[in-house]
Formats: structure tokens, sequence, C-alpha cells
């Protein structure tokens, strides 16, 4: 069984109750929900919450493979991590090892059907262990260090040119696929031999903040 995990909670301080707020026309975990919904490799859909406020607004989704889950309110706190209520949801599930999770994030609304089902047929070709979504970047990056900063993925000696400059690969958090043996093992989302599903650089955006909601908002009604 492949199961999609959207864990939606109702304390974000940056913009309250934000999984709900109207993004595009629609709330925003809506879009997630029905990215989900719609993708062929999908069998279930889990919106695990902790507001009444957002377990009412689900359900006039309608979606036929959408399902609520009633998160522990432990698993919701600021400073309770995604993979907590991962574990408890899946330690209460009755799930098989073998059966894939796919956490997918509600902060991701470009996230699409066919993202997911393009991602599954990658993982299976490849037998990878786990996966995740990701982005190119192109940037030349530094960090700190004891005598100011060194580069990262470059050398500046050697500046290449762009198109030919590999670039690194960031997560964007829209999707992450797992089986549900690896993640009661490891306690983590990703392990063992991992892949990257890459997405179009427009998709780097998760809400977070007021301003990725005003931008995301605007690439969704363009694109």
């Amino acid at each position: 069984m492949n199961i999609a995990f959207i864990p939606v909670r109702g304390g974000s301080k940056s913009i309250p109750l934000k999984n709900i707020k109207i993004l595009n026309g629609k709330p925003l975990v809506y879009w997630t929900a029905k990215a989900a919904n719609d993708a062929v490799c999908i069998d279930k859909v889990i919106i695990a919450t902790d507001r009444k406020e957002i377990k009412e607004t689900v359900q006039t989704f309608n979606f036929s493979k959408v399902e609520i889950y009633d998160r522990e309110a432990q698993n919701a706190s600021d400073t309770a991590s995604t993979e907590s209520v991962m574990l408890e949801y899946l330690l209460k599930a009755g799930l098989a090892g073998g059966d894939l999770f796919f956490l997918i994030q509600a902060t991701s609304p470009m996230l699409r059907a066919c993202d997911i089902d393009g991602m599954y047929k990658k993982f299976n070709e490849n037998q990878f262990d786990s996966m995740f979504t990701g982005i190119r970047e192109k940037q030349f990056h530094w960090k700190f260090s004891d005598t100011g900063v060194v580069p990262v993925n470059y050398d500046f000696q050697k500046r290449p040119r762009r198109q030919e400059f590999e670039g690194l690969i960031a997560e964007n958090g829209a999707c992450y696929i797992n089986t549900v043996g690896n993640i009661l093992r490891d306690k983590c989302r990703l392990s063992g031999k991992i892949g990257v599903y890459e997405l179009p650089s427009y998709m780097s955006y998760e809400i977070d903040e007021e301003t990725d909601w005003i931008i995301v908002e605007e690439l969704m009604k363009k694109l």
C-alpha cells in the first residue's frame, strides 16, 4: 500500500492557521491534498491535524482517498518534529514494513499529482531505499571559517560558466518517500540508498512567511 501523509497543525505563529488560509482561491492544504488524491500511485491520503477548524475544512473537499487522523497534542507543538507525528501514526496504523510512506508538506502547494507519480516511477526504477524532491541550485556557495569564508562547491580561481556548472541539490520539502519499516527502524524520513527527484527551480519556495505566500500565490496564478 502507498500512503500519502500530510501533517497540518494549527499552531503556526508566522501565519496563524495558515494551512486553511485561502491561497489562490482554495485553503492551503487543499492543493497538496488534491495532488496526493489525484496521484495514480497513492492508495490513501492521511491528513494529520490537531485542530477542529482544519478537520472541518478538509472534510469539505470530499476527496475519495482522504482520511483525517487526529494527531496528539504533544506532536503538534512548536518544538515537535515532523518525524514525531509520522512515528505516532505509524505505530498505530498497523501497516506492513514494505508499504511506502509519502511524506508531503502542505507548505509546498505547487506540488502536482504528476510529480508524485513521476517520483514513484523513478524510485522503483532505481531501487532507492528513500527519496526526496529537490531543486538544483547553481549559485556559488561559501561557508564561514576561522579566517573568513571559504568556497563550498567551486574553485573561485577557476570560476566555471553557469551552463557547465553542476551546482548543488537543495531539498524543497515537498515530498519524501520511504518504507514504513525503514522509518520505524531509523526514526527518520530518509535512510539507506537515497535518491532525488528534481523539480523546477520555481518550486523552491516553502510557505513559512508572508513574503513566501505572496510569491507562491503569484506563481500559481501565472503557471
